[in-house]
């Protein structure tokens, strides 16, 4: 770990003020901010993050979660994974989300581990979190080891000839799912990013993972109000029980009238380069019985793209029959 500067805010616009004047006396030096600090302490021990300024984030307000008059849920960025997984808003209409969090690390982690660096987690990669080893992500032009390496549990969508990481996040797959907006306060305001467009894809710039700006601090998260009638579910499937990443997994939302689905949003993780939402798997469920049969075949429509490495070919197959069961599981067939 090397040597850097830290300092505690107590306002948000004190934060953003901290970071912004860092960045700038130290001519773009780079700023993190911590708040669990379950995954920023671990990538700086590693000499993965080395930044120069760490602006402590806990004491400003954002450890609330409120319903707002129009029925939207609002988190802040501080709630942390296990308050939010046992909120009995988020277990009575968004299940999806609580089951997701509960699905991930271990309980002493999700005690500590906030809303808003779990957005933020990096991915678990062997290559990135190897500071010997090239990566396009941590040194971009690198290269990229994985794509000739150990790859069995990285990414078969969403790749790319520069990376082919894999976001790790339990919890950013169900939020893809519900259609979450986050919210973001920088130097030029406040804007409410929509989460698909949150996350990028590597293409050529896999270091770029979102769309946040030096300075800008995610300050809540908003859900929109729940479907009537709606149902949801998020199944894991991975290499042990417990303390595990995905090798595959689905968020899926389900409502269905009069015997036909009125209402499904799909999401996989464990296979993306980001939260993978389906609009194409939802596009040929819309309007159809919901039978396993129909399941399969959106199933099938939401790996069509896949593109696997040399030792994860198995996700194809996988991840088809995890979606599937979802979506079984969800609509009681």
């Amino acid at each position: 770990m090397e040597p850097f500067t830290y300092s505690r805010a107590s306002q948000t616009r004190d934060a953003i003020a901290a970071a912004a004047s860092a960045s700038t006396a130290q001519q773009g030096a780079e700023v993190r901010f911590v708040a669990g600090g379950t995954t920023l302490i671990d990538l700086m021990k590693l000499n993965v993050e080395r930044p120069q300024q760490v602006v402590d984030i806990n004491h400003l307000p954002l450890s609330e979660v409120e319903t707002l008059a129009d029925g939207r849920l609002k988190i802040g960025a501080l709630v942390r994974n296990s308050d939010l997984a046992h909120h009995p808003v988020v277990q009575r209409d968004y299940a999806v989300l609580s089951e997701a969090l509960l699905a991930g690390a271990s309980a002493q982690l999700r005690n500590m581990a906030s809303t808003g660096g779990n957005l933020l987690q990096r991915t678990r990669c062997n290559y990135f979190r190897d500071a010997d080893m090239p990566c396009n992500k941590r040194e971009p032009g690198s290269g990229c080891s994985a794509i000739k390496g150990a790859n069995r549990n990285l990414a078969i969508l969403g790749t790319s000839d520069h990376c082919i990481a894999t976001n790790p996040s339990d919890m950013n797959v169900a939020l893809a799912a519900l259609e979450a907006v986050i919210v973001v306060q920088g130097t030029q305001g406040e804007r409410q990013v929509p989460i698909d467009a949150f996350f990028l894809l590597p293409g050529t710039t896999p270091q770029h993972e979102t769309v946040l700006q030096p300075g800008d601090l995610i300050t809540h998260v908003l859900l929109p109000a729940p479907v009537k009638g709606a149902r949801s579910h998020y199944l894991k499937l991975r290499d042990r029980a417990s303390y595990e990443f995905a090798l595959a997994s689905a968020a899926v939302v389900f409502a269905t009238d009069a015997g036909k689905i009125s209402h499904v949003r799909i999401a996989l993780g464990g296979v993306g380069t980001k939260p993978w939402r389906s609009s194409d798997a939802e596009k040929a469920l819309q309007g159809h019985s919901p039978t396993p049969e129909n399941f399969a075949a959106a199933a099938a429509v939401a790996l069509r793209d896949a593109q696997p490495q040399s030792e994860n070919a198995f996700k194809v197959d996988l991840a088809q029959r995890c979606l599937t069961q979802a979506l079984a599981t969800v609509a009681n067939v």
